[in-house]
């Protein structure tokens, strides 16, 4: 180019006005209303300039709709390339991403080009090329004599693959220019101003859909960040709440008081059951809990607690929430200590805890094989001064279950609750 050459917004072509006779003449003869983009360019001849602005629009409503559901940037800008390339009924078209730090475009994705041009080459992002004065002045360019070309130079690697013509428009996002899209064509011929009309609105779209894509990264990051934050408090809560175990069970050890002693182990056993209890809830990260492991990891716990009872734990596949899950462990925890203190002497025994559940209701079940249950016992007893029995009561309630005690070669106790949310 001369250096006095100012560059033109675009190279001015002549529009049509409407469709030659022989388009309008097709169009009459047919006696039924196109109900597609198919049906209507066959019936006014793809091969006709009308069925080419038809072609483009049916491409691009297509475009639209892959835009709207894909989730993959790079597969975004590859098909962009290859549907705008066909839009345009020829063979080359690329994506360009400026680099600020390099300040340059960068081909980030392309259809025709060589083996090794997508993801190294790049173009001058100055006015003093097609693709560089599109971005910067956010106009759209056309340049139908590249070979010829006093505006602009030709960059190389258009020379290499043949490159006589080519239109550049400028992709935009919310966070502004990001960057052009560009056809070229090795033949001859002329790209018009109504080409640039489907081109930019290629762009258009597909900066629209970088936007959502960028959204949507941006939310999964918030949601991943608030998932990271909420298990860090679980686990925080659960240090926290077996430290506090950790002392009532010292506060018990040095008082010489049964009574006081009895009273704090049972309080360290329960700040345990919630601790583990958030364990589980850090450790699966969904707010709810896999009943088979906490039944499982509590069961771990008391024994190590109460080294004279032999503990079997099973459990169907249940998905409990986090508020039922300390309720339940609290539960297990309590019956499984009042099975230790009433039903074995220090010799101890065997105590069995079971989960079971259909589509309605939740079984827990904790079972000795002791001394059983005394025959005035009423668990539903409120006048009950037995501060065990009623926190076993309020538990209960608060699962919106019910209890039940039997006494058959042993005593048990029967929690039903409404399965809510459980796993097949």
């Amino acid at each position: 180019m001369t250096d006095d050459a100012t560059p033109p917004a675009t190279t001015q072509t002549a529009l049509l006005d409407g469709p030659s006779d022989d388009v309008v003449e097709t169009a009459e003869g047919t006696s039924n209303e196109p109900t597609s983009f198919a049906e209507a360019i066959e019936q006014v001849g793809a091969g006709s300039l009308l069925g080419y602005r038809l072609q483009q629009q049916a491409i691009l409503s297509d475009f639209g709709l892959f835009a709207l559901q894909c989730r993959d940037n790079a597969a975004l800008l590859t098909k962009a390339a290859e549907m705008a390339a066909d839009g345009m009924q020829t063979g080359l078209c690329k994506v360009l991403e400026y680099r600020p730090a390099q300040d340059d475009l960068l081909f980030r994705a392309g259809v025709g080009w060589k083996a090794g041009v997508i993801g190294n080459a790049t173009l001058g992002a100055d006015e003093e090329s097609p693709a560089g004065f599109a971005f910067r002045n956010g106009t759209p360019v056309i340049s139908n004599h590249l070979e010829g070309e006093e505006r602009f130079r030709t960059p190389q690697i258009m020379v290499e693959h043949g490159v006589r013509r080519a239109i550049n428009v400028l992709i935009s996002t919310t966070a502004g220019a990001w960057g052009v899209l560009e056809v070229d064509s090795p033949s001859a011929g002329q790209f018009e101003a109504a080409d640039i009309a489907f081109l930019q609105g290629f762009a258009n779209l597909l900066g629209v859909a970088m936007d959502r894509q960028e959204g949507e990264r941006r939310l999964a990051e918030a949601l991943d960040y608030q998932k990271v934050l909420v298990q860090e408090a679980s686990h925080r809560v659960k240090n926290s709440l077996t430290m506090l175990s950790s002392i009532l069970h010292l506060q018990s050890r040095s008082n010489a008081l049964p009574e006081v002693s009895n009273a704090l182990n049972e309080a360290s056993g329960h700040v345990i059951a919630i601790a583990r209890t958030h364990d589980q809830l850090w450790r699966q990260g969904t707010g709810r809990v896999d009943m088979r492991a906490l039944l499982d990891d509590l069961c771990a716990s008391l024994a190590g607690q109460l080294p004279s009872l032999t503990l079997e734990c099973t459990s169907d596949a249940i998905s409990i929430d986090a508020d039922q899950a300390v309720a339940v462990g609290l539960l297990i925890t309590e019956l499984v200590t009042n099975a230790a203190k009433h039903a074995y002497g220090e010799e101890g025994g065997r105590v069995s805890v079971t989960a079971i559940a259909n589509d309605v209701l939740v079984t827990l079940s904790v079972r000795d094989y002791g001394a059983g249950l005394p025959e005035t016992f009423d668990v539903r007893a409120g006048s009950s001064t037995s501060l065990g029995l009623q926190l076993i009561r309020t538990l209960a309630r608060s699962l919106d279950g019910t209890v039940e005690a039997q006494s058959d070669g042993g005593g048990q106790f029967v929690v039903t609750f409404p399965a809510q949310g459980r796993s097949s």
